[in-house]
């Protein structure tokens, strides 16, 4: 599954011992836009909080795998996110309407085409 949207917080790095060695995770806040904008804690566990580099303000994809789990009669879910990628910025010196085909144009094309075809279907 994959989540877009702008990182609006990174919450410190968590490490600690475990049955299987050393372990660290850091959370960041990714606020997904919207007429209601939502934020979700997304969660980085290992080599994955270097490789990500992950930084304040920035638009990012995040894919991720969502999983609860229960403990005494509650339920936890956790967002752990195993890959992120950063959003392409346009060009802002591309004029709007060179980025917009202009529909008229298009029916021109087609309209054309079909005076000229032979074909009987």
């Amino acid at each position: 599954m994959e989540i877009k949207g702008k990182v609006i917080q990174i919450l410190p790095e968590q490490s600690g011992q475990g049955a299987n060695g050393t372990w660290r995770k850091q959370e960041f806040i990714l606020e997904i836009p919207g007429n209601y904008p939502r934020k979700v804690c997304i969660s980085m566990w290992g080599n994955n909080i270097d490789a990500f580099n992950i930084q304040e303000g920035e638009e990012l994809t995040a894919s991720i795998d969502i999983e609860s789990r229960e403990y005494n009669g509650r339920w936890y879910t956790n967002i752990k996110a195993w890959k992120v990628t950063r959003e392409e910025s346009s060009s802002p010196n591309v004029p709007e309407e060179a980025s917009w085909p202009n529909p008229s144009d298009e029916l021109k094309t087609e309209t054309a085409a079909e005076d000229f075809d032979d074909l009987p279907f």
